[in-house]
């Protein structure tokens, strides 16, 4: 039997978050420059919060050859011969 997901341990429950809290958006527009000690913390401006990953390439698609190096590959074959 496996354990839900909601009761996995702590490092395994960090993830993207679409909502960050008024401290984090406060720091992020800090960040950018959009807001200083100056100005009201209520209000403040939408901040978006993109979650990039850049994809790993798997170990076959590494170690296979791309179309055109295969056909350059094959192309000195058969000049070989």
């Amino acid at each position: 039997m496996s354990i839900d997901r909601s009761l996995k341990t702590a490092g395994s429950l960090t993830r993207h978050r679409n909502v960050l809290t008024r401290a984090e958006r406060l720091h992020r527009l800090a960040d950018e420059e959009r807001w200083n000690d100056q100005e009201s913390v209520f209000g403040l401006p939408k901040v978006t919060n993109r979650n990039l990953r850049v994809g790993k390439k798997s170990k076959k698609q590494e170690e296979a050859p791309t179309t055109t190096e295969a056909a350059e590959g094959q192309a000195s074959e058969k000049k070989e011969k």
